[in-house]
Formats: C-alpha cells, sequence, structure tokens
C-alpha cells in the first residue's frame, strides 16, 4: 500500500520520543521552505498561513537574510558582550532609528525581552520615579500572552500556562483587555508601567476597541507610568505598519520585539526606549551571553533595512484587505467571526461545526498550514511574501473546508 511507503508518520512517532511533550504539533514533518510554502518528508507542499507565529514575515530563506547569515558565518558568530563586535553598532543604531527610540537592548528569545522590561521599568520606577524599594507594580492585561517564564506566567490567566508553577512572583496587576476605567483605577502611586500587547494574539488576534491604546498612553503620561508596548506578534510590518501601535497614532515609552527580528533564521529580540529609561541600566546589571551576538546582528540589521523601505508594511496593508475581505465573506457559513489586521486574523469557528484543531488538520489535509488556539478559534498569519493567488487559495481551502 501507499501509506506503508510514506515516511511521515514513523517521522512524527520518533519525533515524539524522546521530547517533552510540551507541544500538541500537527502531523507534519517539513523538511525544506521557501518563500510562502513548505515540503515535507514525502515531498508534500503547503501553503505556511503561521510563520512561525510571525517570526517568518519575510518568508522562508529570504534570499538577503540568508546572504546576510552565510557571509556572517564565514567570518564571526560570537564574542559575547565581553567585547565589541563590528556588526553591533549598525543594528542598534538602525534599529532604534526605526523605531524612533535613542536605545536599544539585545537579548533573543520574546520571554527575554519582555523580562527585561519588567527589570527595566522597576529600575526606572525605583531611580526615576522614587517609588519606595519593593513596591512597583505594573499593570497588565486579562488575556495576555507575554512568553513562559515563572515571572511572566505569574500575570498570566491562561491556566495551561499558569497552573501549576507557582509561587507566582508578585507586582503585578491584571485588568481586562480594552477598559480604560478598570486601568485607571489599577494604576496607583507604586505603578511604574503598563505592559500591553496592541493587539492580543495568542488570545485569538482580538483587536482593542477605537481610542483604547490613545486612552492607555494619555493615562500613562498623566500618571507618570511607563507604557510597554509588546510588539514581538504584532510588530516589523504584520499589522500593515512597523508597528500596530502606529495604526492609533500611539508612541510607547519602550518597545519590546522579537520574532521576526532574526528573519526566520535565528533568535533575535530586543527592547527600544530612550536614554531616560534604558538608561537606567548600569553594567553587570543585566545582559545576555548570546544577546546582541555577531551572526544575530548581522541578519537583524539586514531585517530593519528591508523594513526601512517599507514595502513589507505596504505589502501587509493591502494583502490584508485581501484576506480579510474573503474571511468575512464566510460569516455564517462556518465562521462566526473574523478579527485582525493587516495579514493577521483570528477566525471563531461555529463550535458546533468542528473545533479549530479539527479545522486545522482539515486545512493540512488540503494543503494549508495553521494554528488553533481557545477551542474552537484559529489564527492565520501568512508570510508577508504571500501572493494575492495564494490569499485566494487559502480562503478557497477554508471555505472547503467549512462546507465539509
Amino acid at each position: 500500500m501507499i501509506e506503508d511507503m510514506l515516511r511521515t508518520p514513523a517521522a512524527v512517532q520518533d519525533s515524539e520520543r524522546h521530547t517533552a511533550h510540551n507541544y500538541h504539533p500537527l502531523p507534519v514533518v517539513i523538511t525544506s521552505a521557501e518563500g510562502a510554502w513548505v515540503t515535507d518528508v514525502d515531498g508534500n507542499r503547503y501553503l505556511d498561513c503561521l510563520a512561525g507565529y510571525s517570526a517568518l514575515n519575510f518568508g522562508h530563506r529570504h534570499p538577503t537574510l540568508i546572504a546576510a547569515a552565510h557571509a556572517q558565518l564565514d567570518r564571526l558568530t560570537l564574542t559575547s558582550r565581553a567585547f565589541i563586535h563590528d556588526q553591533f553598532a549598525d543594528f542598534c543604531r538602525e534599529l532604534a532609528a526605526l523605531c524612533g527610540k535613542d536605545l536599544v537592548l539585545p537579548m533573543n528569545t520574546g520571554a527575554e525581552a519582555v523580562e527585561t522590561g519588567i527589570k527595566v521599568a522597576r529600575k526606572w520606577g525605583y531611580q526615576v520615579k522614587g517609588v519606595p524599594a519593593g513596591q512597583a507594580n505594573i499593570v497588565v492585561a486579562e488575556g495576555n500572552f507575554h512568553g513562559r517564564t515563572t515571572t511572566i506566567v505569574s500575570f498570566s490567566t491562561d491556566s495551561d500556562a499558569r497552573a501549576d508553577f507557582g509561587p507566582y512572583t508578585p507586582g503585578f496587576r491584571v485588568v481586562p483587555y480594552g477598559d480604560l476605567a478598570a486601568l485607571s483605577e489599577a494604576i496607583d502611586e507604586h505603578t511604574v508601567a503598563v505592559l500591553l500587547e496592541p493587539i492580543q494574539g495568542e488570545q485569538g488576534v482580538v483587536v482593542p476597541p477605537e481610542g483604547y491604546l490613545p486612552g492607555v498612553r494619555r493615562l500613562c503620561t498623566e500618571r507618570e507610568v511607563l507604557f510597554i508596548a509588546d510588539e514581538i506578534q504584532s510588530g516589523l510590518g504584520r499589522t500593515g505598519a512597523t508597528f500596530a501601535c502606529e495604526q492609533e497614532g500611539v508612541v510607547p515609552d519602550m518597545y519590546l520585539l522579537g520574532k521576526a527580528l532574526g528573519g526566520g533564521i535565528v533568535p533575535v529580540s530586543a527592547v527600544a526606549a530612550d536614554t531616560d529609561v534604558l538608561g537606567v541600566l548600569k553594567p553587570g546589571q543585566h545582559g545576555s551571553t548570546f544577546g546582541g551576538n555577531p551572526l544575530a546582528c548581522a541578519v537583524a540589521t539586514e531585517v530593519v533595512r528591508l523594513l526601512a523601505t517599507g514595502e513589507f508594511q505596504r505589502r501587509s496593508a493591502a494583502l490584508g484587505e485581501r484576506l480579510h475581505a474573503g474571511l468575512r465573506g464566510l460569516i455564517g457559513q462556518g465562521l462566526v467571526a473574523v478579527r485582525g489586521r493587516g495579514l493577521w486574523a483570528g477566525l471563531d469557528i461555529d463550535p458546533a461545526l468542528m473545533s479549530g484543531r479539527e479545522a486545522c488538520e482539515r486545512l493540512m489535509e488540503r494543503g494549508v498550514l495553521a494554528k488553533d488556539t481557545h477551542g474552537s478559534t484559529i489564527r492565520l498569519a501568512p508570510p508577508l511574501v504571500i501572493t494575492e493567488e495564494e490569499i485566494d487559495h487559502a480562503v478557497a481551502q477554508l471555505t472547503a473546508v467549512l462546507a465539509g
């Protein structure tokens, strides 16, 4: 039988044999990729509509980014921050300019960027705002996803991420997302920051109510509190602008960046802020052996240069309109809601029809890869290099899945 010749079942089984089961991946084993497409061990091609949770905004193996990585691999890959390397200054200067900030602090993962932001905000609160030692608090939103370290899960409202990982880190206040009145009430004289995702990704691409982000900015300014925008998923072109905050006319005090910053090649994250904020850190108070390494900086500098042209932001905005128009046409035909902005969408499937997992499995069978979250919701975040025809193809496959 042909099924007996397939490599995928054995490869899936082998991959699960010696790993902790902290993920529940779709049963596809990818061996190569280019642009918006991936190929599995059996030669099947799939349209990647997840893009590594936005880590692959520029597609798989973007030639400019691959060339930068190859060139740097032949020269220098790591020094640690004990020394300076020749890729560091360009990366920090050009990313700071892209963000409109004075300074950049490079790290590796998104969670590290969030942890860095938390530490900087607390230190700023003690040294600049004058909060009594040990009394700083940070306000966050329900439904947040900022990572999975013990500190970050301490203020998560997702039971899967949080349960059984206590004791939990104090110093956080959780308020409903989109509720300015609740946020205002939660801020007191010891509040040092408000930490938010401009659009909540893991929650199902939830866009806040109109006026919410400007209201957050206003409150933070009035109450002498830092506004920290976690743009790790929403930033760097995903929503049709460099940053999702831009689309609301808002400039935060601190950007947390990651995922797409590494071009889908190496993990790169960063915190960007002005000198009066990031300048509170002194040597020895925070760092990372691999943060800002030469290979990461070489790739990430090219990412920043791609974004500086504005091409990918324009593509995301224009193609996002096409994607959302197609998806909205499926409301009442298996979808009950569509949310998002740019090339980023959260789709609520009628739970009587199927679960989000089932929808993703059926899409996979039809050559499209997506990811479910929270029961009957699936997320689409294709690479920004996707074409109009490929978007139409993805919507057509989803239409077929919903039709049964």
